[in-house]
């Protein structure tokens, strides 16, 4: 039976990232912007770091999934919110706080209905765009923005407006997205899969500011692919599999 210190070190590492949560949420309202988005990727990975020590030590409980529920809400709903509507969603007024609300209240529904929906879908796949990737989604547009050309800059508040409503919407759709939590595909192409790993690796250390949003675009948009291109072509291929000979 795991020491009672090893069930508190997955929701002390929980604890870190509402920390760095709202950490972003005060250097945004200081107009530290860059550093409130670096605290909201450092919440990311401390997001990421409790579920799998909370697995590796056999320590996972109904009570830390509730309380990492409530630290993704301050750390990947409301900071990044509040980020945007310093950067950018200002300017817009009203319109500005309504998709600076929108974003939010999204993820708190996502995050409500991963709660109760967790025992009754899979593991291989997350049911809506999860709230870490919509948080780390729109702070990586923050600083991807700043190395696009002045011509290109001139739109970038209506960009952020889009963008902001549509990774909250992602949120709460039936879309796919891979979860990582199943290695099966990992572990059959393992040399493809550390290649693919290290030059992804190379990319974000050497140009963060400029590959972290494009990657994030490619997982959103590779959700809508498998869910409206390569999901219906299986389903085709399974019914004309069981399909009586005779029809």
């Amino acid at each position: 039976m795991p020491h009672k210190g090893v069930y508190l070190l997955p929701n002390m590492i929980t604890t870190v990232s509402m920390f760095f949560g709202f950490l972003s949420m005060i250097w945004a309202t200081q107009q530290r912007l860059e550093a409130a988005g670096v605290a909201i990727l450092i919440a990311a990975l401390m997001d990421g770091l409790d579920g799998k020590v909370a697995r590796l030590t056999n320590t996972a409980s109904a009570f830390g999934v509730q309380y990492d529920s409530l630290a993704d809400l301050v750390a990947f709903g409301l900071a990044p919110a509040l980020l945007l509507w310093e950067w950018q969603l200002k300017s817009f007024g009203r319109l500005g706080i309504a998709c600076a609300f929108v974003f939010a209240a999204c993820g708190a529904l996502r995050l409500a209905r991963f709660n109760v929906t967790t025992g009754a879908t899979g593991k291989r796949f997350f049911i809506g765009l999860p709230i870490p990737a919509a948080g780390c989604t729109v702070v990586t547009f923050l600083y991807f923005s700043a190395m696009l050309p002045e011509v290109l800059q001139q739109a970038t508040p209506h960009a952020t407006l889009a963008l902001t409503v549509i990774a909250g919407v992602l949120m709460v759709t039936s879309i796919r997205y891979f979860s990582f939590k199943e290695y099966d595909f990992l572990r059959a192409h393992p040399i493809t899969t550390m290649l693919a790993f290290l030059f992804l690796l190379t990319l974000v250390v050497t140009q963060p500011r400029i590959w972290a949003f494009p990657m994030c675009a490619v997982y959103i948009v590779g959700g809508l692919v498998y869910t409206f291109v390569i999901l219906p072509r299986r389903n085709k291929q399974l019914l004309r599999t069981l399909a009586p000979i005779g029809d």
